[in-house]
């Protein structure tokens, strides 16, 4: 849809193509939904290694997910903007930019929950090591992403390049393996039941 630079042909590809545009805003809604369940999923498989850094990510999860629905503000006013008569190409654009950069700063929780993620990875019996480290190491460049887009906006592309490349690596292998592998064989995971006649 968007085209850099050119705010006539941008709203003519929203007006256009108005029904994936919406699907594209359903589409980041769901997955800001799926983000918090994600969250409160590990949160429960995982609060038994360290409770504080267990609620940290949880915290960290939904205050990420928060930032997709705020940012996402700025997709339904160019939507708008593109589609109501009398409509302006240059705000449709520039609402389209400041998406764009909200993600970039999105991106600084999109990586602190990683850390947490990381270290009780790190120090859980049900996933691996590797995992733990892949995922503090994403955090990392996640954080760094924002700083080097505002910090120094005139650095060279390949910079940016190589410091997305381990936000990719980290939470994809984070993703194939509890999809693939799920927690690992023969481990339990001690749940406190509820003494007899209480209601909770």
């Amino acid at each position: 849809m968007l085209v850099e630079g050119d705010a006539v042909r941008t709203t003519a590809n929203i007006v256009g193509h108005e029904t994936l545009f919406r699907l594209g805003i359903v589409a980041d809604i769901l997955m800001a939904t799926v983000f918090v369940l994600l969250g409160l999923v590990l949160h429960r498989l995982l609060h038994h290694v360290h409770e504080r850094a267990a609620t940290a990510l949880l915290v960290f999860v939904s205050v990420g997910a928060g930032s997709i629905l705020v940012n996402l503000t700025f997709h339904v006013g160019a939507l708008l903007a593109a589609t109501r008569p009398g409509h302006s190409p240059e705000l449709v654009l520039l609402l389209l930019d400041l998406h764009q950069h909200g993600y970039v700063l999105g991106g600084v929780f999109f990586g602190l929950w990683l850390l947490p993620m990381g270290f009780l990875a790190c120090r859980s019996p049900l996933l691996p090591t590797w995992l733990g480290v892949l995922a503090i190491v994403a955090s990392v460049a996640w954080v760094a992403d924002p700083v080097l887009a505002f910090g120094l906006p005139d650095a060279p592309a390949l910079i940016r390049h190589l410091v997305e490349l381990p936000t990719s690596i980290g939470e994809l292998s984070l993703l194939l393996y509890l999809l693939i592998c799920g927690i690992r064989s023969g481990q339990t995971v001690k749940v406190q039941m509820p003494e007899p006649g209480s209601c909770r």
